[in-house]
């Protein structure tokens, strides 16, 4: 007989792999919220100590996680805010790695900037992910802007205000 609910989990396996696509997903989002919250130490939780992050053209590769924090500091310390809405999650796990490709939404904000007070990037995510005795962590990070909007001297204006 052919089975009719094929999201239905069957096994230990599945069940695993259900387990480990949602702790994946989880420090994913962790990310996100270390950035806007611009809670460093939890940022540290995301990434193995020599992870690489490519950030594209603009931003550059960063390798090892101090020049990584050193990077996302530069760009949103100086913000009002920031938002990082993240979706359409695609996770496939191998034994103890795993990819992941998400969609990224990030809203970046700064009252009263001459140019507007908001600058947005689209794009996606693609990771590569290392289990751990301490959890999933982040090896490599690849940032892939697809579009922006707004004022991209926002940025600049942040950092100014920053010293």
């Amino acid at each position: 007989m052919k089975d009719d609910k094929p999201n239905e989990i069957r096994d230990h396996a599945d069940l695993q792999n259900f387990i480990d696509r949602q702790a994946v997903i989880s420090l994913l989002i962790q990310y996100a919220t270390a950035l806007d919250s611009k809670n460093w130490a939890l940022l540290e939780q995301c990434f193995l100590p020599d992870a690489v992050a490519d950030y594209g053209e603009e931003v550059g590769r960063h390798e090892g996680y101090p020049a990584i924090e050193k990077t996302v500091r530069y760009f949103l310390e100086g913000l009002d805010s920031s938002q990082h809405l993240l979706g359409n999650y695609v996770v496939k796990i191998e034994g103890d790695r795993a990819t992941t490709t998400c969609y990224l939404h990030a809203q970046h904000y700064l009252e009263q900037t001459e140019g507007g007070d908001t600058y947005t990037v689209g794009g996606t995510y693609e990771d590569e992910i290392i289990r751990t005795g301490d959890g999933w962590k982040i090896k490599h990070r690849k940032l892939i802007a697809t579009w922006v909007e707004g004022n991209p001297d926002l940025v600049d204006a942040a950092r100014e205000r920053m010293g």
